[in-house]
């Protein structure tokens, strides 16, 4: 990619130590010591505790939008027809298998047989038909959107579900895989704001608002049990407190381990660190219809005047990224050449917007911690734009950033997969508003060909880039450090799901 061999080694054998208050990472350049090895059978009763940063504000996947709920909901407590792999592929799931017609309109699927509620109550395809239906007719349930071209949901039979759109739609099997094609029970009188009614291999045990949530597993699941015993996600927002949690013996699990502590955990030999790939987008967003951000000079000056290279280095995962699309996706390309690393030319820039000094606001959730916003801090300032930080509670980010588009700039991690259709939204916290933009979004999701589908995707985002709708500062990494008894636990997309079937734990 864009930074050098040397660079990239040196980050994937050991991350740095980020030297405190300063910004130049100082990377290590030894492998760590391995971490000792068990030969230890799995333990059917093991409880497994991993450490999350993100608490979701309620459990209610079918109406609450956020990848707190998806991480730990999905794969594990509810399922869906289809899943999806680590790197992005589809796979059955409650259906054993399915066929699309020629034309693209129409999907069949055929159920697999003895699946069951948590409740005991068998799974049908009524269920499928009536969660399905939810979808289509309430904008207010996740993924409604995603069927606006679904003409007709039906079940021949109690194994089968037909699936009739009125026009092909590229992203219809992999929007199945999110929120939207989940299945619950026809008439489920659940309050899912703190209680389940799933299909997965876990039930909910206990939510402790504010700690953790315990999962128990489900001994009458359809397909493959799970091996643990018990589950514990346990939410600890300081990233700093949780290597201590990891060191202290109360995680077997931590992931998003910040990297600039990370050699804590290598250092003391009992933990295996993994380094993932992520479909994360670490985005500058830019409120392009509030002055001076309108202005595509000044989102330019704001792209040029950031060093890149050196801002994957600070943070110390990851790498750069120029464009809304990631490697993971259909329709990525390489479009460093849009916004080399000039401070001359944005300085150039802003003068000509009639903006040689600028004050600006970053608005970011306040557990990222300060690297991002200490790199822009000290890039803007080399152009003339003054930066203030303003740290917010992830709620408040929802509603002032999110809802109610009250920002200048923002920083969050994307970590959706193929979500470029935000770009195309223009009702999207971006309000990035470009008809030609759209146009070829629609044609991409139109054409059958995958091939030719992603090309016309990264038209698209071409485009977006060019308009320097927004500033991609980097395609995070998901670093994951566990106890060498832990074996199976995902390494790649868990910021967006972490699927613990097949994970085991050895007795202590």
């Amino acid at each position: 990619m864009h930074l050098t061999t040397a660079r990239r080694s040196a980050r994937l054998a050991a991350i740095g130590i980020l030297a405190a208050g300063a910004l130049v990472l100082s990377a290590c350049t030894g492998a760590p010591e391995p971490a000792p090895t068990t030969s230890g059978k799995p333990d059917p009763d093991a409880t497994l505790t991993v450490g999350l940063v993100l608490e979701p504000t309620n459990l209610d996947i079918r109406h609450t939008s956020g990848a707190a709920l998806e991480q730990v909901l999905v794969d594990n407590i509810y399922e869906g027809l289809l899943a999806r792999t680590q790197d992005n592929k589809i796979e059955e799931r409650l259906a054993s298998s399915y066929n699309v017609s020629p034309d693209g309109l129409v999907y069949t699927f055929t159920l697999n047989p003895d699946v069951t509620f948590h409740d005991g109550a068998a799974m049908t395809s009524a269920d499928v038909v009536a969660s399905y239906e939810t979808v289509k007719t309430d904008a207010s349930v996740q993924g409604n959107a995603q069927f606006t071209g679904v003409t007709a949901i039906t079940a021949p039979d109690a194994a089968t579900v037909e699936i009739a759109l009125a026009q092909p739609d590229q992203n219809f099997l992999f929007n199945l895989t999110g929120p939207g094609g989940l299945v619950f029970k026809k008439g489920d009188a659940t309050d899912l704001k703190t209680a389940e009614n799933g299909t997965g291999p876990f039930t909910l045990k206990r939510w402790t608002k504010g700690s953790s949530i315990t999962f128990d597993r489900y001994d009458e699941y359809w397909g493959e049990k799970a091996t643990l015993s018990e589950v514990v996600f346990q939410y600890i927002p300081d990233f700093t407190a949780g290597v201590n949690a990891a060191l202290d013996g109360t995680v077997d699990v931590l992931t998003a381990v910040d990297p600039n502590l990370v050699s804590q955990l290598e250092d003391s030999g009992e933990f295996k660190i993994t380094n993932g790939r992520t479909t994360d987008k670490a985005t500058l967003a830019f409120n392009n219809t509030k002055a001076p951000l309108d202005d595509k000079r000044v989102r330019e000056a704001l792209r040029l005047a950031i060093d890149h290279e050196a801002l994957v280095e600070a943070v110390g995962a990851g790498e750069t990224l120029y464009g809304p699309i990631p490697e993971l996706d259909p329709g990525y390309e390489d479009l460093s050449e849009l916004v080399p690393f000039d401070p001359d030319k944005a300085k150039k820039l802003l003068k000509e917007a009639g903006h040689e000094k600028l004050d600006l606001t970053l608005t970011i959730p306040s557990f990222y911690g300060t690297t991002v916003a200490q790199v822009l801090i000290s890039d803007f300032a080399k152009v003339g734009v003054s930066l203030e930080v303003n740290r917010v509670e992830f709620p408040a980010w929802l509603e002032d950033v999110y809802t109610n588009h009250d920002y200048e700039l923002s920083f969050v991690l994307h970590v959706e997969p193929r979500d470029f259709s935000n770009f195309a939204n223009p009702d999207y916290y971006f309000d990035y508003d470009n008809p030609k933009v759209q146009k070829l979004y629609e044609q991409s999701q139109l054409e059958l060909d995958p091939q030719k589908s992603a090309d016309l995707l990264k038209k698209a985002a071409r485009i977006v880039s060019e308009d320097h709708a927004a500033d991609w500062l980097y395609n995070g990494a998901t670093l994951t450090a566990h106890v060498p008894g832990v074996s199976g636990f995902p390494q790649d997309s868990i910021n967006s799901r972490i699927n613990l079937a097949g994970v085991t734990k050895t007795a202590d």
